[in-house]
């Protein structure tokens, strides 16, 4: 039920991590705030597909 899940930069649109997610529990797209390395600061990351 777990599925890797892509999650991208709001601000710079880079693909920087890879994470896991149940699609159970959680069926929408998740945000986390996670760093950005071209920005060197914390920004908000989407899922994408």
């Amino acid at each position: 039920m777990r599925v890797q899940v892509t999650l991208a930069c709001t601000e710079s649109g880079d693909r920087n991590y890879i994470t896991s997610k149940n699609k159970r529990t959680n069926p929408e797209r998740i945000e986390l705030k996670k760093y950005s390395p071209r920005l060197k600061k914390h920004t908000l990351h989407r899922e994408t597909k």
